[in-house]
């Protein structure tokens, strides 16, 4: 019962502290009148030497956005390494093939050199020079003076919107992707003039700056334990940053720090409770002065297990609406998709990962679901308890790339990481006009939620588009939205019709319309980025013999759920645990169902609507694309005389129903358990094919687990042989039925 009081006091005060007419406010962005825009490709949370990466930001950014060496290159790209405090130069580039003129190779120096030993100890700031003045700087230190100066040069001499993020270390939870975009590439750096010639480490004067990304990390990351403000130890000179926030306790919280100016909890007993307090801030700041110029995105959450109120481990979904409460243009969404794709224990997802007040703990659900965490691949879970308030909640995926495991950075083998569009990737809808693309119209798009996310390449368009439909004149025909769906997919935009909408945005309908809900997708014909080019290990269980380098999408699911209302905080059905341990997985890999998962976390209503494949009863038809003669796949559905408020989203893989191991009788994907390569008894899934004599790619590489004497299926091919897209919502709001408050 401790517990359960904490939960709903801490609820109350975040709720107390946003105001009535915080809830449901709509993104300032999705008032602004539609422009020209595509889908472009992007990453926003890896990591270089500046954090715990392998490689500089440089080769990061060159593997990340290079469309020849790397061909898998990105449209956008933000670079978010952690928070907290970090000893390596990262601007320093490992060979010759990188250097240029503002940052040539120096013999002896690479990306791992401490900041000691290439800048001076002298130079390293904050309260004892860095952390603990044992040669760490600040992170707040390194993205203001050193990595957004490099990140600038790198956008402005390849003309790409690279900008700069941070993977923050969460008061009172694990880690955020997050970004303040205020000051970054501004206009004039258009017209700004490169160096030519060898400057050294010396050219750091940019355009634009990265201060007010560096002041969140100072104020509110929980890595960053410095009480300098911002300054040069013993000296009042430099930033002198205040961390309070309008309307806000600040000095007469409790935890606020005067020297530091800012909240820093105490360790022990509440310390979960008082960091997402703590938390909640933040989002008050950001909400305050970067409305439009910041998001905040929860990464890999369900991995550090549930919230702990003594410690800083996951979120429940309580935290979410907390966040999304206080901050709707800013927190706006999960990363449910994670990283480190490639690990033995995707996602780095573990059971018994971690210990909560004395007890061994599984991450959220104990592993991935087809590369997933539990909150977005289980139908009626989190996601779907979000989306039925009618929330702008958005899906998300990255790469949080950090090194190749086993391998060096340019092998194509992993057994940890794939690089930042390699694999997975967010497109996301920047409309961008005639205009070239900027961090501030990738944040808007975002924020929109009109994105999906792919892994492995499954499909590179898509058109999702709902539309009203009334008898009589108002009849619109399936054919009429099913054009209308092609020209935007073929043309990788969307659709600006009245009486339609698509993802993130809302559909306001009377009752009694039908809507018509048409999907054009493009399964790409020939190879994909994957190095591999036998047969799929998953798909030869079911007779089926595919490339693991040519997939082929097989279904998609269009899924429904219908939309209450956004809860009260502090009510019974605000906050709730997902179940731990056995009372979710089980140890054979199976899993219970909703029926043991709290009311606060499901969505009981949100099932699969309908399922369109090559054949059965709802086929989807081939056409030809006008513009470059590729072939898509057009389905569409008619959901008959709504009366309630509701919404779609769609969910595809390569992988039929009832593929062992992989997907159950109904196509929903299974718990990863039997892929982690970390575990050889839980391996269930042979690989046959035999490589050449000089590949390792023909054939089951070398790297994977051998059990009595069979290779099997784990590590990178495992994530190359199991690929999901998830797209982000289409909302209906019925007249006299439930608003959809937080989407306009």
């Amino acid at each position: 019962m401790q517990h359960l009081f904490k939960k709903s006091q801490l609820a109350l005060a975040a709720f107390a502290a946003l105001g009535a007419t915080a809830i449901g406010t709509a993104p300032d962005a999705a008032n602004a009148a539609k422009v020209a825009g595509t889908y472009v490709a992007g990453d926003f949370h890896n990591h270089t030497t500046c954090s715990d990466g392998s490689i500089s930001m440089q080769k990061l950014v060159k593997k990340s956005t290079d469309k020849a060496d790397t061909p898998w290159g990105l449209d956008w790209f933000v670079q978010a390494g952690h928070g907290g405090g970090g000893n390596r130069n990262c601007t320093l580039v490992e060979d010759a093939s990188l250097s240029t003129p503002a940052y040539p190779y120096v013999a002896g120096q690479g990306p791992t050199t401490t900041w000691t030993n290439s800048i001076g100890a002298a130079a390293i700031k904050g309260n004892g020079g860095g952390v603990g003045g044992n040669g760490y700087m600040w992170r707040w230190q390194s993205i203001q003076e050193f990595q957004y100066p490099v990140t600038e040069y790198l956008a402005a001499t390849k003309n790409l919107p690279v900008f700069m993020g941070l993977e923050s270390v969460v008061a009172g939870h694990e880690h955020t992707s997050m970004t303040v975009i205020t000051g970054q590439m501004p206009l004039a750096l258009d017209y700004a003039t490169m160096p030519t010639a060898p400057g050294g480490q010396s050219f750091a004067t940019a355009v634009g700056n990265a201060t007010a990304l560096a002041q969140w990390s100072y104020c509110f990351d929980r890595g960053d334990t410095d009480t300098s403000r911002g300054n040069t130890t013993g000296s009042a000179i430099g930033n002198n940053w205040v961390c309070s926030v309008p309307g806000s306790a600040n000095a007469a919280d409790p935890s606020w720090n005067a020297t530091a100016q800012k909240l820093m909890p105490a360790s022990g007993t509440g310390n979960g409770t008082k960091g997402h307090l703590k938390t909640v801030e933040a989002m008050k700041w950001l909400a305050a002065y970067h409305p439009n110029g910041s998001y905040y995105v929860p990464a890999h959450l369900e991995r550090a297990g549930p919230f702990n109120p003594d410690g800083n481990n996951g979120f429940n979904v309580e935290h979410l609406r907390n966040l999304n409460n206080a901050a709707p243009s800013v927190a706006f969404g999960f990363e449910t998709q994670p990283g480190h794709g490639a690990s033995g224990e995707r996602g780095e997802y573990r059971q018994l990962r971690n210990t909560i007040a004395g007890v061994p703990t599984d991450s959220v659900g104990g592993t991935t679901y087809g590369g997933t965490g539990v909150y977005g691949a289980y139908v009626g879970g989190v996601w779907d308890a979000l989306l039925g308030e009618g929330r702008n909640w958005w899906f998300f995926a990255s790469s949080d790339w950090h090194n190749r495991g086993s391998f060096g950075p340019d092998d194509r083998r992993s057994t940890q990481d794939f690089y930042p569009g390699e694999y997975q990737r967010n497109y996301t809808m920047v409309r961008n006009g005639a205009d070239k693309l900027r961090p501030q119209s990738i944040v808007d798009g975002l924020r929109t939620g009109n994105n999906w996310a792919s892994s492995g390449q499954l499909i590179d368009r898509l058109a999702f588009v709902a539309c009203a439909s009334y008898a009589g004149p108002a009849y619109r025909s399936n054919a009429a939205v099913e054009a209308m769906a092609v020209r935007a997919a073929t043309g990788n935009t969307d659709t600006d019709t009245a009486g339609c909408a698509t993802m993130g945005e809302k559909l306001v309908v009377r009752p009694g319309a039908e809507i018509v809900v048409t999907v054009v997708a493009r399964d790409p014909a020939g190879s994909n980025y994957s190095p591999y080019t036998f047969a799929n290990p998953s798909l030869a269980q079911v007779g089926i013999t595919q490339p693991l380098n040519q997939p082929v999408l097989d279904h998609i699911d269009l899924i429904r759920g219908m939309v209450t209302g956004y809860k009260t905080p502090g009510s019974a059905d605000y906050a709730g645990e997902w179940p731990r341990n056995t009372a979710w997985l089980r140890a054979d890999g199976t899993t219970a169902d909703l029926s043991v998962v709290p009311a606060a976390a499901k969505n009981t209503s949100a099932t699969v609507l309908r399922t369109f494949n090559g054949s059965g009863a709802t086929p989807w038809v081939p056409v030809a694309s006008g513009v470059d003669n590729t072939t898509f796949k057009k389905m569409t559905y008619r959901i008959p005389a709504v009366t309630a408020s509701q919404y779609v989203r769609l969910r595809g893989t390569n992988l039929p129903a009832a593929v062992p191991y992989e997907t159950d009788a109904s196509g929903n994907p299974l718990s990863d358990t039997y892929t982690n390569g970390r575990s050889a008894a839980n391996l269930k899934i042979a690989c046959n094919p035999v490589r050449s004599a000089s590949s390792q790619f023909d054939g089951c590489p070398d790297h994977l687990p051998v059990v009595n004497g069979q290779k099997m299926v784990a590590y990178d091919v495992a994530a190359w042989a199991d690929l999901w897209f998830y797209s982000n919502p289409i909302y209906v709001q019925v007249t006299g039925s439930a608003v959809v408050a937080g989407v306009r």
